[in-house]
């Protein structure tokens, strides 16, 4: 088997597609998988690793800290020259091109949603998208483009499934997984008496992290001994720091060391993840595996991961979130530890790996659906 990985769109928001792209990649060339990666970067450039080799596509920067590939024919003199069985694309915007290349060679098309375009344009406009009807013309040519789509979670499906239905396009769920080696519980607790709170994440509006700190200044209005130790950068930082106020809320800014996040994840009593929005939640699994409980909203993919041994959830606001929080907090802290971790272990990459393949093993008979 042969697999290209089309990653678009790359920038500092894609940090859970690139996790996602470089372990199931890793995944497969472990499996016997000849496995090439695409995605875009400011020349032409062609390197090896272990994990197969890696093409770069020239492409400009979209925004200040992104870059688009948005002449698709650069990747289809890449496709040619590899000859694939199949390709999977990580992108629903510029590379439609693609799967249009792949159907006429008989090549596998695989598209992997990394999340819910209504809800993603809802949050970074702050509108109920009056891009609606775009967003649901693009899936619908998204649905006859390819011969598979994957999703992350139940919440990511409820989008596509039923133009994808129309379309007699097979919508596959397929959890991601987490690194359970690197996050696992820390063995070092301070024994302190103050809540401590942790959110990692892009600090951006369509991640929500305006909510994590609404919540923590919440729980700080009650008198709760609590800290909010916030791990990201982005756009906003601004104005959560005028929201926290003079709540004890830090922001620690950008953690390079995945192994350094995990212990900051692991020294922590509840970890927020509440973006409502969220397709699934690496966040979320990192912080499970490092046997922190989860607190999240009552609707999104994030939700899916977490239990009551090992998590709560509410109404996406900052009272239902900080009765939420304090709710997981009277938990014995052994035994939501444990089953924090438990969690997590339902979770390997290996499952995701797994799945993956079997999604690109299974070719879906020809359709007369075509896309002019």
């Amino acid at each position: 088997m042969r697999i290209v990985q089309l990653a678009n769109f790359v920038g500092p928001t894609s940090g859970g597609m690139k996790t996602a792209v470089e372990a199931i990649g890793s995944g497969y060339v472990a499996n016997g998988v000849e496995r090439l990666l695409v995605l875009p970067g400011p020349r032409d450039d062609r390197w090896s690793t272990e994990h197969g080799d890696v093409v770069q596509v020239r492409a400009p920067r979209v925004g200040e800290h992104y870059r688009l590939i948005v002449e698709p024919w650069r990747v289809l003199d890449v496709l040619e020259a590899f000859a694939p069985t199949s390709v999977e694309v990580h992108d629903k915007t510029t590379l439609l091109p693609v799967a249009r290349w792949a159907r006429r060679r008989d090549v596998g098309a695989v598209l992997f949603s990394h999340e819910r375009m209504s809800d993603m344009m809802a949050r970074r406009t702050r509108r109920d998208t009056s891009a609606k009807v775009s967003i649901a013309v693009l899936n619908r040519v998204l649905v006859r483009s390819f011969d598979r789509v994957v999703v992350t979670s139940d919440f990511a499906r409820e989008e596509l499934a039923s133009v994808a239905a129309l379309a007699g396009c097979p919508v596959e769920t397929v959890p991601l997984g987490v690194d359970l080696t690197r996050f696992r519980p820390s063995r070092s607790r301070t024994g302190s008496r103050t809540l401590r709170l942790v959110h990692a994440g892009r600090l951006s509006r369509e991640k929500s992290p305006h909510l994590a700190v609404a919540t923590a200044v919440e729980l700080h209005r009650r008198g709760v001994d609590v800290r909010l130790d916030v791990y990201g950068t982005g756009p906003h930082l601004d104005e959560l720091r005028e929201i926290a106020a003079d709540a004890p809320v830090t922001f620690h800014g950008h953690v390079a060391s995945r192994d350094e996040m995990a212990a900051r994840l692991g020294a922590a009593d509840v970890a927020l993840s509440v973006c409502p929005g969220e397709t699934f939640g690496l966040a979320v699994l990192e912080a499970l595996a490092c046997g922190t409980p989860v607190v999240t909203a009552d609707v999104g993919g994030a939700r899916e991961l977490v239990d009551p041994t090992c998590g709560a959830w509410a109404e996406p606001a900052p009272g239902p979130l900080a009765d939420a929080v304090e709710r997981l907090a009277a938990l014995p802290e052994r035994a939501r530890r444990r089953a924090s971790r438990r969690r997590a272990e339902q979770f390997p990459w290996s499952a995701t790996v797994d799945r993956m393949l079997a999604v690109h093993a299974d070719r879906v008979r020809p359709r007369l659906t075509t896309v002019g």
